[in-house]
């Protein structure tokens, strides 16, 4: 066996397998009761949103019940635990399985991430909806669209999906534009990392968790989207903080918008782990995952986690570390939903899934910050 054969499979880090299990309980029971897009107990009178900060928050509020989906499709069959949706498994130290193994070699703590990310998600789409109903605002209702036939292997629910995880398109470009001194919102363009297309991101049936090699490949393209995911988040918010006009919808879009970026910092560092020895070069099915440190590219380097500093409002001020973009053009809510739609997250989908998304985001772009 070459080395591209060969994955050294790392221990598993158990040590906060149960520290979280309350809670990850009882904030799944929350969201249940919360997302299915009827009136809430937490509606109340009184303390009126302009009708552009309804907006944003209602397309944030989708964007977020997209992204409990897809979360919540990688907690169930790469998570700690396999109970619906997000239940820790009460057993002390559960077998895993080749999929959460594969994650694990990214990281000791993979598991334990991904169930973390997938419960911050689905808090922030009940909250989303939540404040609004208790604005007297409609909140965002996917429920209609809940149809997608999600992965059938060993662990996953067998429920209708909003997002698709087995024909994805992930844009890469991230990993490299955090490692530019340029800026989208100034006309930098970026290549991708790694070109992955058409490929799934979670094991499809019993099958994908057979192959060393391939369901390592299938973690490796999981790692990236995470990234492509949550930069995407953190990019949002931002956008539209800046069209808040209460101060109340200020804050939820920076509180919430910050913990996407915390995830978006994980995750770098979990791509990273991807392209770079024990893990990497791997390959499978005309996909490879590259060492990026042989040769060494500093706009590939896996060790620059944090942003590089660079252009922002002007080439000639001085660089400074951002999160970027940050305008409606590339980070606002159109650009998200054809972001997202590029991905081929929403295959399977009918046209009216979109078109609902569409007036979410036409809605939340043409809000404007006023007073």
């Amino acid at each position: 066996m070459d080395k591209s054969e060969s994955i050294v499979q790392r221990p598993v880090n158990r040590r906060s397998f149960m520290k979280s299990g309350v809670l990850a309980g009882g904030a799944a029971t929350l969201g249940a009761g919360l997302l299915n897009g009827g009136k809430s107990a937490f509606a109340q009178d009184g303390g009126g949103l302009t009708r552009g900060d309804a907006a944003i928050l209602r397309f944030l509020a989708a964007a977020e019940l997209i992204e409990s989906d897809l979360w919540t499709q990688y907690a169930e069959l790469g998570g700690i635990g396999n109970d619906p949706p997000i239940e820790v498994d009460p057993t002390p130290n559960p077998p895993l399985n080749a999929y959460q193994m594969a994650l694990s070699n990214l990281d000791g703590d993979g598991p334990q991430y991904i169930t973390s990310n997938t419960l911050d998600e689905v808090s922030h789409a009940a909250f989303l909806n939540a404040f609004l109903e208790s604005k007297g605002e409609e909140p965002a209702d996917l429920d209609a669209f809940r149809n997608l036939q999600g992965s059938t292997a060993t662990g996953a629910q067998n429920i209708g999906r909003l997002t698709n995880l087995m024909h994805l398109n992930v844009d890469t470009s991230w990993f490299i534009r955090y490692r530019s001194t340029t800026n989208p919102d100034l006309g930098a363009t970026f290549p991708q990392a790694v070109t992955i297309t058409n490929r799934t991101a979670i094991p499809r049936t019993d099958a994908d968790f057979e192959g060393v090699n391939h369901i390592q490949v299938i973690a490796n393209t999981a790692a990236f989207h995470f990234g492509t995911i949550e930069q995407g988040g953190s990019s949002l918010y931002a956008a539209m903080a800046r069209k808040a006009s209460s101060a109340e919808v200020l804050e939820i879009t920076l509180g919430i918008g910050g913990d996407e970026v915390a995830h978006f910092l994980e995750w770098v560092d979990f791509a990273g782990n991807g392209v770079q020895q024990p893990v990497a070069p791997v390959s499978d099915g005309g996909l490879t995952f590259p060492n990026f440190f042989s040769p060494l590219n500093p706009l590939k380097q896996p060790s620059l986690i944090f942003p590089v500093p660079c252009e922002f409002l002007s080439p000639k001020l001085p660089h400074c570390a951002i999160i970027r973009p940050l305008t409606d053009k590339f980070a606002g809510a159109r650009a998200v939903v054809t972001f997202l739609t590029d991905m081929n997250l929403f295959d399977g989908q009918p046209k009216e899934f979109l078109a609902t998304l569409q007036r979410f985001a036409d809605e939340a772009d043409s809000a404007s910050r006023g007073f």
